[in-house]
């Protein structure tokens, strides 16, 4: 896969984030098996390696088994970049969730810390 040649507009922060995404994805993906798809073996690592601190979040420890499961739309064991692409999703809308509880926690606690003030 060539990167965008140099005559090109540099590429935007999002444009960026999607091409990280790719090379993270096929760094694990032309480990063994298809070239251009996760085996289970695969998306495992990739899961520790590279979402470990989502892992931690997550309150109902989902096993590689149940991701793969709900990922592995055609059943094929395999996991494309496509459905790989599903848990991307659901783990930024979830990062995105976090990260609002967190800033709602913050704002009732510097509310309270203004009532004080009074």
């Amino acid at each position: 896969m060539s990167k965008a040649s140099q005559t090109q507009e540099p590429l935007s922060e999002l444009e960026k984030a999607m091409d990280v995404i790719i090379d993270v994805f096929h760094q694990y993906s032309r480990r063994e098996g298809d070239r251009d798809t996760l085996t289970k073996k695969e998306l495992k690592l990739m899961i520790e390696k590279q979402l470990a601190n989502y892992l931690k979040h997550v309150k109902s420890k989902a096993t590689i088994d149940q991701i793969m499961k709900d990922l592995d739309v055609n059943k094929d064991a395999q996991i494309s970049f496509g459905e790989m692409m599903l848990l991307v999703t659901r783990v930024t809308c979830a990062t995105h969730e976090h990260l609002h509880e967190v800033e709602d926690q913050q704002q009732q606690q510097q509310q309270h810390h203004h009532h004080h003030h009074h």
